[in-house]
């Protein structure tokens, strides 16, 4: 009678799946110093240490050159577990041939990104199955690769620094048939990562427009249908002294901390992990670019525009299917 059911299990399998992701972060960061600082001080194994910064120094490079993916790791089921705790789901309104490459640009960040990392650094949705012939590549920031052994664990899912020379590797040096996945907004979108918000950071963010353009590959506008819904966040008095510590420090490192949370553990708690809430990443039609080697301000400005056009129309297309008004527009600001 005090045996867990099997939807218990389920459900603690998918909040670990989550915790351990979303933790995973600030738990090998701080082994990795520890213990290194550890048989620094402490031991006379300080040589483990020195060969771990070597191999780090030898392997700097590779976040940029493809990474290091396995797909065995991609296929893990824990992924599925991750995936079905919200649940993550991907659909597609185009064939894409697996002859050409892409640039992916997904909308909106959200806070953790999670329906991007479900869809396009796992095969918890079914990627291949959907995409066949394509192989993705999420790219995020280059701190991700700083420390040994959490670069590691990252680039096993598919992901690659998001640096000019990483594109350039991907996209002349990889063959046909690759996706790049970029989430535009960043983590200057963070902000506006509400419950009903549909706030994109985009107006001013053209760097993939010019990749595309520089090596002629199309633009693949993607929108997250519900990952603006996953945290809450306690907005402070603007111009307090806590707004506008905020507003310093975006400054300052070009990072808005925001002050967010979610549920614990169990259903109804409080704590850090995302609520429960269906998003599905729609995946809009390619928008073939020319390739111009170097393209004027007024040649990006003409083809980011066109982009901006094709993401609202896929948002107009799909918005009230997932419960949003009729009249609810795209916000780019």
């Amino acid at each position: 009678m005090f045996l867990p059911s099997r939807k218990d299990l389920k459900t603690a399998l998918e909040v670990f799946a989550i915790f351990q992701w979303t933790f995973s972060v600030f738990l090998i960061v701080n082994m990795v110093i520890l213990v290194n600082l550890y048989l620094l001080v402490f031991t006379s194994y300080w040589l483990v240490t020195v060969f771990i910064f070597i191999w780090l120094a030898f392997d700097w490079k590779t976040p940029e050159q493809g990474g290091r993916r396995f797909n065995c790791v991609r296929r893990w089921r824990l992924w599925k577990h991750y995936c079905n705790y919200f649940p993550i789901k991907l659909l597609k309104t185009h064939d894409i041939s697996p002859s050409h490459n892409y640039i992916l640009a997904c909308h909106p960040h959200g806070l953790l990104a999670h329906s991007f990392f479900g869809n396009f650094a796992t095969e918890a949705t079914g990627f291949s199955k959907i995409f066949p012939g394509i192989t993705p590549y999420v790219l995020t920031l280059g701190a991700f690769f700083w420390v040994p052994f959490l670069r590691d664990y990252v680039m096993s899912t598919g992901i690659c620094s998001v640096s000019q020379s990483s594109i350039n590797f991907l996209l002349t040096q990889k063959g046909k048939g690759n996706m790049l996945v970029v989430v535009v907004g960043g983590l200057a979108e963070c902000r506006y990562s509400l419950p009903g918000s549909f706030t994109l950071v985009l107006k001013n963010r053209s760097g993939f427009v010019r990749m595309a353009l520089q090596h002629g590959v199309a633009l693949i506008p993607a929108y997250a249908f519900g990952e603006t819904e996953l945290y809450n966040q306690h907005i402070f008095t603007a111009g307090g002294l806590v707004n506008c510590f905020q507003k310093w420090f975006q400054s300052l490192v070009h990072i808005y901390p925001c002050a967010f949370y979610g549920r614990g553990f169990t259903k109804n708690s409080w704590g850090l992990l995302p609520y429960a809430q269906p998003t599905t990443t729609v995946v809009g039609e390619p928008l073939p670019l020319p390739k111009i080697e170097n393209p004027s301000q007024e040649d990006v400005a003409k083809y980011h525009a066109l982009y901006i056009d094709a993401l609202r129309k896929l948002f107009d297309e799909h918005k009230t299917k997932f419960g949003i008004s009729e009249t609810q527009d795209l916000e780019i600001i």
